[in-house]
């Protein structure tokens, strides 16, 4: 009986790794996430994730947000970052944190995060707020009235700035400017954060001329009037030129709502008004894996299937819009406002925490965004124009993809007609593809990560199209995708 006992003991620790001590396990099985999910095919593999390491580069982030306000501990989930294999992240620069004496910088644990990601083949990109109490009007350090108001702390941020990029400009690339000056809870008007964003991007370019910078960062993403005072600032000041993208924060409760008329499309519109070459990037975005009572997506019973539902459709949203994306957030973030009866969880974390912001294991929704970063790196561009039909009676969410090198096609697709449910149950759908390139098509469940063969009578091929019978399709994105892609 001991044999036995020992035997199966060491399956299961041969099914989980530690990224390192400060680590809770991370499952590496073929079956790490269990599902309703029934598939009559036949399985064939599973997807390989891929370390960032092993990903050259990609146009997904995933966020590392509030480490300024001491509201998650890096130590606790940095090795949860390798292996998800998200290429970038995001960070608050934390000028409170890094200058509590006036005039003295203490730069240890920002060194040490940016260190440890630049070494891992992370790419950090850094937003330069919020505020600093420490100077007299130098504002706070949340959404809550934080930008500085005199001028004694406008050249103490005009410092700040200058010493932190000083300071990370061979580590760093991308920057942003202030986080969400258009939160109820700040109400910037757009023409004062325009001039806050030419003049800290001035700075920036003048140490880092390489540098990309992302204007803005705005809570709405249907606000066109605000970007639109916003940018006739900047052009009038004849300085578009500072800005690579204009980034926005765009929670709908149905991810795919997002791309209506009066939203992306109408920010790209306000955008291509001013500059043909700004481009938008989604820069923080996700859904909680349980009931939360305020912050965005809140007052609605989430779970972890719905948590990475949601976040799947969302990426793939973004990048089938051509637009760079990012999860929020990979951890759990315990808002500790020093009363526990006001303090809250917000569990948009790809991995759990407590109040002790204590890593306590990944969720659904970390291994879902592992298998997708595995394959939506920068190895693949997005097709344009090509068409499709299909029998579904419900709204559904199609992209198509090439390799860049071998050509070979992927589609990723989902029922998009409702939010993000706990069904499993799948629909067979017919799709035609047209000028499609396959040889060797499988279906693939991204949030397992299960691969199965497509069965020879299901899909026909005729001149440049490519028709596929009966495909199971539900709330949650599949692949079809040639075979050598995978495995």
């Amino acid at each position: 009986m001991n044999k036995i006992y020992r035997s199966i003991a060491l399956l299961i620790i041969s099914c989980f790794i530690r990224a390192e001590t400060a680590a809770q396990f991370i499952d590496t099985c073929k079956d790490r996430v269990k599902t309703p999910l029934t598939i009559k095919w036949k399985r064939i593999g599973t997807i390989k994730p891929k370390t960032a390491k092993q990903i050259s580069s990609s146009r997904i982030t995933v966020g590392c947000e509030t480490l300024d306000r001491d509201y998650t501990v890096w130590d606790n989930y940095k090795a949860y970052l390798l292996p998800l294999g998200v290429k970038k992240i995001r960070l608050q620069a934390g000028w409170a944190k890094c200058e509590k004496v006036p005039g003295l910088y203490d730069w240890k644990w920002l060194d040490e995060i940016i260190d440890y990601a630049v070494g891992n083949g992370l790419e950090p990109w850094l937003e330069t707020s919020y505020g600093n109490p420490a100077y007299e009007g130098g504002g706070g350090t949340g959404l809550l009235n934080s930008l500085m108001t005199s001028e004694k702390a406008w050249s103490a941020w005009d410092r700040w700035v200058e010493a932190l990029v000083t300071r990370y400009k061979s580590k760093v690339k991308e920057w942003e400017i202030w986080n969400e000056p258009d939160h109820p809870g700040q109400k910037i008007s757009p023409e004062t954060t325009a001039t806050l964003n030419i003049r800290t991007a001035s700075i920036i370019k003048k140490i880092q001329p390489e540098a990309k910078i992302a204007g803005l960062a705005f809570a709405s993403n249907s606000n066109t009037e605000y970007l639109d005072r916003f940018l006739k600032v900047i052009a009038e000041e004849k300085k578009l030129h500072l800005f690579y993208w204009i980034s926005y924060h765009a929670y709908t409760m149905r991810p795919e709502d997002a791309y209506s008329d009066n939203k992306v499309p109408g920010l790209r519109k306000v955008i291509e008004k001013y500059s043909k070459n700004i481009l938008l990037r989604q820069g923080e975005n996700g859904a909680p894996s349980t009931y939360i009572p305020g912050f965005a997506l809140d007052k609605y019973y989430w779970t972890e299937y719905t948590q990475a539902k949601y976040n799947m459709r969302r990426l793939l949203g973004d990048l089938g819009h051509d637009i760079e994306t990012s999860v929020f957030t990979i951890i759990d973030i315990y808002y500790d406002f020093g009363n526990p009866q006001t303090s809250v969880l917000n569990t948009k974390g790809l991995i759990q925490a407590d109040v002790t912001k204590a890593a306590i294991r990944p969720k659904v929704a970390y291994y879902a965004i592992q298998n997708l970063a595995s394959i939506f790196d920068n190895s693949l561009e997005l097709i344009t124009g090509s068409g499709f039909t299909t029998t579904s009676k419900e709204s559904l969410s199609l992209y198509q993809y090439q390799h860049k090198k071998t050509k070979n096609h992927l589609v990723a697709l989902w029922l998009d007609g409702k939010m993000a449910t706990n069904s499993f149950e799948t629909t067979p759908v017919s799709i035609t593809l047209d000028n499609a390139n396959f040889k060797n098509p499988v279906w693939v469940d991204l949030m397992t990560g299960n691969v199965y063969e497509i069965p020879s009578g299901r899909w026909t091929k005729t001149g440049s199209s490519i028709h596929f019978l009966d495909i199971p399709l539900y709330d949650s994105p599949v692949l079809i995708t040639e075979k050598d892609i995978l495995l």
